[in-house]
């Protein structure tokens, strides 16, 4: 408010709201899309429908964790994505832009002591009021005034305790952060940035996971059966580890594989218990599995061989 009537004032020719457009003077009226509905189209607008909602719908589930931490509560994430979906639709028939929660003017919001829906309803309200009836003044508002409130949002926002904490946080929690930080700023593109965090969040989690494998070997009292117990997660990247547990040129009689605490995720973890069992048939040995829980024993009966025709046998060892 300052700044703006010190502008008036003065007369000073600065960039202003006005500058950028002119402010609406009454609420829009309902419209359908006025597009070709043909494949075309939808190959314009899915790309980006896609990307606007992984945005949208990541940045709302972080406000509302941040509402959570902030006001010791609980929030219904599906809830506030079905509503928030539903109120794009619509606005999108009286020509709005999608919307999402907001980091910064959320937390802004709870500092100012807002708890309940009501101050949102009251800010959106405010909103339409200074567009639709104080338009003539909202244009005169100079657009460092709008930078300025924007900078103590981002100084009020920001954790600067995460600063000295940086050096005390795992590499790879660095390295995800430095990474989403430097693709947003230099691809002036949130969507990427996201995806960039998402993707090496996933790469660093499954090289952790796939570390977290653990057979532990015995031998029966006649030394005729070994017994392998398994725990951990099987799956593609945990798969050249977790075969180098056994000694398929050990010279006993049988083999029970126990997956009582362990668990198989997807076609690479299938191909390498056809193969532990079948090399071990091959040598002579008699193998079993024993403890495999629901999940895992649909995926063995979809996907594996070594209970199967013995000629798919024989190709799965090759």
């Amino acid at each position: 408010v300052v700044l703006t009537m010190f502008s008036i004032t003065q007369g000073l020719d600065v960039p202003k709201i006005g500058d950028k457009g002119e402010l609406p003077t009454s609420l829009p009226s309902f419209m359908l899309p006025n597009v070709p509905l043909n494949l075309e189209t939808l190959g314009v607008i899915v790309p980006y429908a896609v990307m606007l909602s992984i945005v949208g719908l990541l940045e709302s589930f972080l406000t509302a964790n941040v509402v959570d931490d902030l006001t010791d509560s609980f929030s219904d994430k599906n809830r506030e994505a079905m509503g928030q979906g539903l109120a794009n639709i619509v606005s999108g028939f009286f020509a709005g832009m999608p919307g999402c929660g907001m980091i910064g003017q959320t937390v802004i919001n709870i500092k100012s002591g807002g708890r309940t829906r009501l101050s949102t309803l009251s800010t959106g309200v405010f909103l339409m009021f200074l567009t639709l009836v104080m338009s003539r003044w909202v244009q005169q508002i100079p657009m460092a005034a709008l930078v300025s409130v924007m900078i103590m949002v981002s100084i009020g926002t920001f954790n600067w305790a995460s600063i000295t904490k940086i050096r005390k946080l795992p590499l790879s929690e660095t390295v995800i952060m430095l990474s989403t930080m430097g693709a947003t700023l230099i691809t002036h593109n949130l969507a990427i940035g996201v995806m960039v965090g998402v993707t090496l969040s996933t790469i660093f989690f499954a090289s952790k996971i796939a570390q977290l494998v653990f057979v532990d070997k015995t031998l029966s009292e006649d030394a005729r059966e070994r017994t392998y117990s398994v725990a951990g997660q099987i799956f593609f990247v945990s798969v050249p580890d977790f075969i180098d547990f056994f000694d398929f040129k050990e010279n006993i009689e049988r083999v029970t594989l126990d997956l009582t605490h362990a668990h198989l995720w997807d076609q690479s973890a299938v191909e390498a218990i056809d193969k532990i069992v079948l090399t071990f048939r091959r040598n002579g040995i008699e193998t079993q599995l024993i403890g495999v829980n629901e999940a895992s024993t649909t995926l063995i009966d979809q996907l594996a061989v070594h209970d199967k025709d013995p000629s798919l046998q024989d190709l799965s060892l090759h």
